[in-house]
C-alpha cells in the first residue's frame, strides 16, 4: 500500500506551468469552423461583462498567492493575457469565457454580501452577520483561502469568522477551510460548520474507490501539465484555474436535513433547499430574505455543466437537476433581487433572474427529455450525441453554452444513466480489447504506412475526427511507426483549437503533449486533512479494490478493533476476494487494536507497525504473521497509466 491508497477528488490536480515547443497554429478548416460558430453566437448580449465587473473593490496588491515558505503558487498577473479578440487557436466562445473568469478580486454582491472571485476555481462568499463573518465555500486550498481572507480584512475591516457553510461535497468548496478558521475554535463552539445532509460521507468517499483512475483523467480534464495561454490552458470553464495548495476538511457541526432546513446564523435568516444528486451527491441552495438574495451553489452557472464529467463520476440526474431549479424559481423567483453562485458571477434584477432560472432549467430538462426520446427511437449514445441540438432560444443564452459541460457528452450520459454502456448491438456484447483490435484494423487497412498516409490526408482536408480515429488506432497498434505520434498530436491540437468546452480542449492538448513528450509524473496535492476523515469502512472498501486475487486464494481472517470509534470490523479473505463486516464478533486469526487515524496511517504507509506499538497506538492479538501476510496482498494503483498510447 502507498500514498495512492487514499486517492481523493480528481479536482485536487490543477493546471501548472510547463514549457513546450510552440505548436503550429490552427488549420484553415479549424479557423473556418471557429468563424462559423462565432457568426452564430449572440455577441450583442454583453450583460455578463457588466455582471462580472459590478461591485469590484480591488484585488491582491502584488497579485501573488504564496505558501508558508513564501513560494508563489499562483501569479494573478497571468490573467491579463485573456483579453481582446479570440486567437486563432482558441474557440471564440471559450475565449469569451476565459476573458470573463479572468477577472479577480473582491466584489460586493449586496448590502452585506461579498464574493472573492478568480483566486481559485470557485468563489468564496462572505456574509456579514451580527458579530462576524459567515463564509460560504472557503475555496480549495488553505493558501488561496488565507489570501482571500486577507483581502477581505484589508477592504472591509477585521471581523471574526463565526460560521462556515459548505454548499456541497466537492473539494473546491471546502478544501480551504483551514485557511479560514482554526479547528480549535470549531471544537470550542466558537465557529459553526454547516453542510447538507450526507456531506461528510460524500466529501470523503465519493472518489475513494475509483480515485486513482479519476485522478489520472483529471490531469487531462484540468490541463495540469499545460502552459497557460492561447495555445494551452485558457480556462477551466467554471473558473480560471485551481490554485495549488494544502487541502483540509473540518467535519460539519450542523447538517441541513429535509426536516430541519431553516437557520438563523449570527442573526441572519437562511432558508435552505436541499438538492441531492444534482451537481453533487450532497448539495444545497439557500435564500437570504434580509437582502432578497438567492444562492444556487453550483446548480446554476454561467455555462452548461456536466451531467457526467470527462474525468469520471456517477452520472448525475439531469431531470432532478432541472426540477430543483424550477422549485427554486417557484419559491423565491418572485422576490429575488440578486442571485449568486459558487462559480461565475452574480445576476441582478427579477426579470433577468427569472428568465435565467427558467431557460437554465429548460436546458437540463431538454438534455434529459430529448436524449430519452432519441434513445426510444433506437439511437445509441454516440448517435444521440450527434443528433441532439438545443432549441435556439436556449442555445443563444450564454449561460447555456458548453464552456464546461458539453451537450454531446451530457446526452450520452443520459443514455448511460438509463441503459448503460452496451448499445444493444450483439457485436458490442463482447468486443475485442483495444490491444487486439488496433493491430487487426491496421493490418486490414494495408499496414502502418498506409494508415499513416490516410490519417495525414484526412488531417490535410480538415477531417480531424476521422484523422484522429485512424491515427489513434495506428499509435495503439504500432506506436514505433515513424511520424505516427507526431501526426496524431497535430490532429489533437486542431480539435483543441475548435473545442468550446474547456475540459475537451485540455483533454486534446494534454494528449498531444504526452504523445510528444511522454507522461509527466503527476503531483498529488497535500490531502492529509481530508484523508484523516475516512471512516474505517471507507478505508477497507478502498483496500478491497486493490487486492491482487492470485495472492489471496488461501483463507485469512483479521479483525480491527477501533477503540475511539467503539467499532470492530472483521475482514475475511479467500478465493481472491476481500470482504469486511462491521460489528461482527467472530473469531479472527489476528486482531489489531488501533485508533482510527493510526490505522489510516498504517494502511497508507505513513507510519509503521513497530512505531505504533512503541507509541502505545497498536496492539496485536493472535498470529503476527497474519498481519504481515495481509499487508502483502495488495497492489498500489498506477497513478500515471497511459491514455493515448499503449
Amino acid at each position: 500500500m502507498t500514498q495512492h491508497l487514499i486517492a481523493l477528488l480528481p479536482t485536487l490536480l490543477w493546471a501548472s506551468a510547463a514549457t513546450a515547443a510552440p505548436p503550429p497554429t490552427a488549420s484553415p478548416q479549424a479557423q473556418a469552423d471557429n468563424a462559423a460558430l462565432a457568426a452564430s453566437l449572440n455577441w450583442a448580449d454583453q450583460q455578463d461583462f457588466d455582471f462580472a465587473s459590478r461591485g469590484f473593490l480591488g484585488s491582491i496588491t502584488d497579485g501573488k498567492i504564496r505558501n508558508a515558505k513564501g513560494e508563489v503558487l499562483r501569479d494573478l498577473a497571468d490573467e491579463a493575457q485573456f483579453s481582446g479578440p479570440a486567437p486563432a487557436t482558441v474557440n471564440p466562445s471559450l475565449w469569451r469565457n476565459a476573458t470573463l473568469v479572468a477577472k479577480h478580486g473582491l466584489f460586493q454582491v449586496a448590502t452585506s454580501i461579498w464574493q472573492v472571485r478568480g483566486l481559485d476555481l470557485a468563489n468564496m462568499t462572505i456574509i456579514r452577520g451580527t458579530t462576524g463573518w459567515i463564509i460560504v465555500d472557503p475555496l480549495t486550498g488553505a493558501e488561496a483561502a488565507k489570501a482571500a481572507m486577507a483581502l477581505v480584512t484589508e477592504k472591509l475591516g477585521p471581523r471574526p469568522v463565526v460560521a462556515v457553510i459548505y454548499t456541497h461535497s466537492h473539494v473546491d468548496h471546502f478544501g480551504g477551510v483551514l485557511g479560514v478558521v482554526n479547528p480549535a475554535d470549531v471544537a470550542a463552539g466558537k465557529v459553526q460548520i454547516i453542510a447538507p445532509e450526507g456531506f461528510l460521507e460524500h466529501a470523503v468517499s465519493e472518489n475513494v474507490i475509483a480515485g486513482p483512475a479519476m485522478l489520472r483523467r483529471a490531469t487531462y480534464m484540468f490541463g495540469q501539465a499545460l502552459p497557460r495561454g492561447a495555445t494551452g490552458h485558457v480556462s477551466s470553464g467554471l473558473g480560471p484555474m485551481g490554485t495549488p495548495g494544502t487541502y483540509g476538511l473540518i467535519p460539519p457541526t450542523d447538517s441541513i436535513t429535509p426536516a430541519s432546513n431553516n437557520r438563523t446564523i449570527d442573526g441572519v435568516e437562511f432558508q435552505f433547499q436541499l438538492t441531492p444528486s444534482t451537481e453533487a451527491p450532497a448539495e444545497m441552495n439557500f435564500y437570504l430574505p434580509a437582502w432578497k438574495a438567492l444562492c444556487l451553489a453550483e446548480n446554476a452557472n454561467g455555462a452548461m455543466h456536466n451531467v457526467l464529467t470527462p474525468r469520471g463520476a456517477l452520472v448525475r440526474d439531469a431531470k432532478g437537476w432541472a426540477g430543483y431549479l424550477v422549485e427554486a424559481k417557484r419559491r423565491w423567483g418572485g422576490e429575488t433581487d440578486v442571485l449568486f453562485t459558487s462559480h461565475f458571477w452574480p445576476r441582478w434584477g427579477k426579470d433577468h433572474i427569472n428568465d435565467y432560472l427558467l431557460r437554465h432549467a429548460q436546458a437540463y430538462a431538454f438534455v434529459h427529455n430529448e436524449s430519452v426520446r432519441l434513445m426510444n427511437t433506437g439511437l445509441n449514445a454516440v448517435e444521440i450525441g450527434e443528433a441532439i441540438k438545443l432549441p435556439e432560444p436556449l442555445a443563444t443564452a450564454w449561460f447555456n453554452r458548453p464552456n464546461y459541460g458539453s451537450l454531446k457528452f451530457n446526452a450520452r450520459a443520459v443514455y448511460q444513466r438509463y441503459l448503460g454502456a452496451f448499445d444493444g448491438d450483439p457485436a458490442s456484447l463482447d468486443p475485442l480489447p483495444r490491444a487486439d483490435l488496433a493491430p487487426r484494423l491496421v493490418a486490414q487497412m494495408g499496414g502502418p504506412k498506409k494508415v499513416l498516409a490516410a490519417g495525414k490526408a484526412a488531417a490535410a482536408k480538415g477531417d480531424d475526427r476521422w484523422a484522429a480515429t485512424l491515427l489513434s488506432t495506428l499509435v495503439r497498434a504500432a506506436p514505433e511507426t515513424n511520424g505516427a505520434k507526431a501526426a496524431l498530436a497535430g490532429v489533437y491540437r486542431q480539435l483543441a483549437w475548435r473545442a468550446e468546452a474547456a475540459p475537451w480542449r485540455d483533454f486534446y492538448l494534454t494528449g498531444a503533449q504526452e504523445l510528444e513528450q511522454g507522461i509527466k509524473p503527476s503531483t498529488q496535492a497535500a490531502v492529509a486533512g481530508i484523508a484523516a476523515n475516512l471512516s474505517v469502512s471507507m478505508l477497507l472498501d478502498s483496500m478491497s479494490v486493490r487486492l491482487v486475487p492470485d495472492r489471496a486464494i488461501a483463507p485469512l481472517t483479521i479483525a480491527f478493533e477501533i477503540p475511539d470509534a467503539k467499532e470492530r470490523h472483521l475482514v475475511s479473505i479467500g478465493n481472491g476476494v476481500m470482504l469486511h463486516e462491521k460489528g461482527v464478533n467472530d473469531a479472527a486469526q489476528a486482531t489489531l487494536v488501533v485508533p482510527r487515524r493510526a490505522l489510516i496511517g498504517l494502511i497508507g504507509g505513513a507510519v509503521k507497525a513497530p512505531d505504533l506499538i512503541a507509541a502505545g497506538q497498536l496492539q496485536i492479538k493472535g498470529d503476527l504473521t497474519v498481519l504481515q501476510r495481509f499487508m502483502g496482498l495488495f497492489q498500489p494503483p498506477k497513478p500515471d497509466f497511459p491514455l493515448v498510447a499503449p
